[in-house]
């Protein structure tokens, strides 16, 4: 019995996937080494990783999703329907454990999705760990179609393999400030962490290891990237504010505003490079780099919190997330995003010089004193003018 073999693993803390599929093309087809690759003796050909048909030209678009708490796998219906393969006969090595029909974008695809809590139930292998890393690993199969007492069409069968870090979790008797600002966004069943981060130096190397203290018109370094998957997605952040309050939606306090739509709206701000002292554009990579001058709200606390809400966009998806900064167009403006994510951190301390109140009593009350002795030495001089000015009359008429 012929078997279609394929070996998925993806590793997701690199973010390194090998994908391997060996499936029977046609020989006079295998004239494109990137879709089908010849045998030693160029008498038989197999398809290259991801593609199938007799002339390899057709894309399973399969995909593996190594989520916080559960694994998937898919590939398009299309796929199995060419090796004759129905959802039904798709299932995990516990065979209750049956594939689902979803539509992504239009397209239909055979999926799987397991959770952590069900991983031993529906077949997955032993978990194997060292010091760093848990490895999680299923097999997907279909069950042979009988004919009679023969089977004739191919049977599938895919290995794929999560990898995730070891975290022990340790309690501690006093609280610890987070370094950065973190959340989590679903996109088509995927999750991706993003974290924001505050730097003290330009080349993006020290950052703040608790709530800093920054003094006004010094430069403040921001950096926002998805560190999970990484080099998956493309990151754009749409908003950045600050505000008095750590809830970003608190109506109390003062807000001011630095970027809105993906553009600059404060004078100060300005998108870098990832390489050290270029200037940089948003939404051009999977992390997004910016700095602002340091600034207070007029009223006390001497302190403010960064919010930011970000998007995130296919890798082939570059052109739509870029923004548009010189004319933005209303629809570009009121346009909503499906996928927002939303991140905060704070609070940002403003270090205020010493300034004594007898310092601004003496420039404002002075200048006041002045007048009035000044005032005080004119009335006594008229005054004098004008008892002299009647004397010298009575003077002259002796």
């Amino acid at each position: 019995m012929k078997q279609i073999f394929l070996k998925i693993i993806l590793v997701l803390f690199s973010g390194f996937m090998c994908l391997r599929v060996e499936g029977i093309c046609s020989v006079e087809h295998c004239t494109d080494p990137t879709r089908c690759v010849l045998s030693g003796d160029q008498r038989s050909c197999k398809c290259a990783s991801g593609f199938y048909s007799a002339q390899c030209d057709q894309s399973a678009q399969m995909k593996v999703m190594c989520g916080r708490d559960y694994m998937s796998i898919r590939a398009t219906e299309e796929f199995f329907l060419y090796h004759k393969v129905p959802l039904e006969a798709l299932h995990l090595p516990n065979k209750s454990c049956h594939a689902q029909r979803e539509v992504i974008r239009e397209t239909p695809y055979y999926m799987f999705r397991i959770s952590k809590e069900k991983y031993l139930a529906c077949g997955g292998k032993p978990l194997r760990k060292n010091t760093t890393h848990l490895l999680y690993s299923l097999t997907v199969q279909s069950a042979p179609q009988v004919i009679g007492n023969i089977i004739r069409d191919p049977v599938i069968k895919m290995e794929f393999t999560c990898i995730y870090p070891y975290i022990r979790r340790v309690s501690l008797p006093f609280p610890v400030l987070p370094l950065s600002s973190e959340t989590v966004m679903q996109v088509d069943e995927m999750d991706a962490t993003i974290h924001m981060l505050l730097y003290a130096d330009h080349a993006f190397t020290k950052a703040y290891t608790s709530a800093p203290t920054i003094e006004l018109r010094d430069k403040v370094y921001v950096e926002v990237a998805v560190t999970e998957p990484a080099d998956y997605f493309l990151l754009r952040v749409n908003d950045c504010w600050a505000t008095q309050s750590p809830q970003l939606n608190s109506t109390k306090g003062l807000l001011h505003s630095l970027i809105h739509n993906g553009c600059v709206d404060d004078q100060t701000v300005s998108f870098l490079s990832l390489e050290e002292g270029q200037s940089g554009n948003n939404g051009e990579s999977s992390t997004v780099r910016y700095s602002f001058d340091m600034f207070r709200f007029t009223t006390e606390p001497p302190e403010l919190y960064l919010h930011c809400s970000v998007q995130l966009c296919e890798l082939d998806d570059l052109k739509s997330c870029m923004p548009s900064c010189k004319a933005i167009s209303k629809r570009e403006a009121l346009r909503e995003y499906p996928s927002q994510g939303l991140l905060s951190y704070g609070p940002i301390k403003i270090e205020m010089p010493d300034q004594p109140e007898s310092s601004i009593l003496m420039t404002v009350v002075l200048p006041v004193a002045g007048v009035w002795t000044l005032s005080f030495f004119i009335t006594v001089l008229i005054s004098v003018a004008k008892a002299g000015s009647r004397r010298i009359p009575k003077t002259e008429a002796h």
